[in-house]
């Protein structure tokens, strides 16, 4: 992937500088799937490609506002922090706005706009956006930015961050970053359908594109069942719109009807204690901490399954890691895992009812089932790896580069055309 060499305009040696702004330390252990889908740019950008990354210091050893080369994954970038946030106050959402990374980062970049200016130089250069926040920045640079949506949910929904306290602004920045953007990419196709609706002069530069996965990282592995454990994994953070108290409910039942041949493994930095459901379930939990991407894919392959259980998402990293080491998941039905969930051949969807108790007992049967094929030897998981084989970096990710250089030479043409325009006029 790394060998990729795009051209830019007429000069094949130009350097194109894709700009990353994100709240991360590219160091760090910060994990969900903004994290991933940013840690796998740094790591599969083109050769000939200059990466610049505007992120946070989480160690404190850098100079905000001071361009820093680092080593991310044998990969050379420049790093720029706009803010100084220590790691250890990342791994749960905050609930006061002068707690907020996103609030912090956000008038960090402010503040250093003038150094992110000069990191970017005169050169080809695109902009990639994770988060609606901060598109006025893109626009105060004056270059081409990439927006992605990566979630959905409404103001009624469950959460734990403060977009629900402040759902006015978010949904006034949403408004701000997808008319400015210059292309937007949805993680889901619900959201993509939705923002053609708002958008319907626009829909070619609207697409759909999850969060790749990395199938050379994470490899089929076949079943090992040899002690008659069924072991269930979830990685990622135990936010309340994933609904963590319905999965371990969910949990405490399968061990009961397994006679406690059970056990969940957790690959995360949350505290499931917050959740009062934890206590029935911690007896025969493994909780495995931050672990890096290969101790994620090693845990996973020595699991049997895995659990959806959100009230809204976009397409999860980990669904399709798991689907791509050929492990069946079971999930609370989303219109978007009817594209890699197929019932007997990668797991089983499962509609939330209004009594959790009977969703909680559907989702207990379905996995007790997946067992018994399980043992059987019934399930194939080569048949399951095939389900996120399409979204793997190599088929995703080089079509993701090749929009930065496409949105970067339309911008530069339209610039190139109104100049022109404006010559003719006087």
């Amino acid at each position: 992937m790394n060998s990729i060499q795009m051209d830019h305009g007429n000069n094949p040696t130009t350097v194109h500088c894709i700009c990353l702004i994100h709240p991360i330390d590219p160091r760090g252990r910060k994990v969900g799937g903004i994290e991933t889908h940013v840690r796998l740019l740094l790591r599969f950008a083109p050769t000939n490609w200059r990466v610049l990354l505007v992120g946070v210091d989480g160690r404190g050893d850098c100079k905000v506002g001071k361009l820093t080369p680092i080593i991310v994954d044998g990969r050379r970038i420049d790093f720029l922090p706009v803010v100084h946030f220590p790691e250890n106050n990342i791994h749960e959402a905050a609930t006061e706005l002068t707690r907020s990374l996103t609030a912090r980062f956000g008038l960090g970049l402010l503040q250093q706009l003038l150094p992110i200016r000069r990191a970017l130089g005169d050169g080809p250069a695109t902009i990639e956006l994770q988060r609606f926040e901060f598109a006025v920045i893109a626009l105060l640079l004056r270059r081409p930015a990439i927006q992605l949506i990566h979630g959905e949910g409404s103001k009624r929904d469950k959460m734990d961050s403060l977009i629900k306290k402040y759902w006015l602004l978010h949904r006034t920045t949403e408004e701000i970053a997808i008319r400015a953007a210059h292309a937007i990419v949805c993680v889901n196709p619900t959201i993509e359908a939705r923002v053609k609706r708002k958008l319907p002069g626009r829909s070619a530069s609207i697409e759909f594109m999850p969060v790749p996965v990395d199938t050379t990282l994470f490899k089929q592995a076949a079943f090992d069942h040899r002690d008659g454990v069924f072991r269930v994994v979830f990685s990622g953070r135990l936010d309340e719109f994933k609904d963590p108290p319905t999965m371990f409910r969910t949990f405490e039942a399968v061990h009961r009807r397994l006679g406690g041949r059970f056990e969940f493994h957790y690959v995360g930095t949350s505290d499931p204690h917050r959740y009062a459901e934890f206590a029935a379930i911690e007896s025969y939990t493994v909780r495995h901490g931050h672990r890096t991407a290969p101790e994620v894919a090693a845990i996973s392959a020595r699991c049997h399954a895995g659990i959806l259980t959100s009230f809204f998402e976009g397409m999860p990293c980990y669904l399709l890691e798991l689907l791509a080491i050929g492990r069946p998941v079971v999930a609370i039905r989303l219109p978007q895992y009817d594209l890699v969930l197929e019932e007997g051949v990668s797991g089983a969807l499962v509609e939330r009812q209004e009594d959790e108790a009977t969703t909680v007992s559907e989702l207990a049967d379905r996995l007790v089932a997946i067992w018994v094929t399980i043992e059987r030897d019934e399930l194939d998981p080569l048949q399951i790896r095939t389900k996120a084989e399409r979204f793997s970096t190599a088929f995703l990710l080089a079509r993701h580069f090749e929009k930065h250089r496409n949105v970067w030479n339309a911008s530069r043409n339209r610039r190139t055309a109104g100049l022109a325009s404006s010559g003719a006029a006087s």
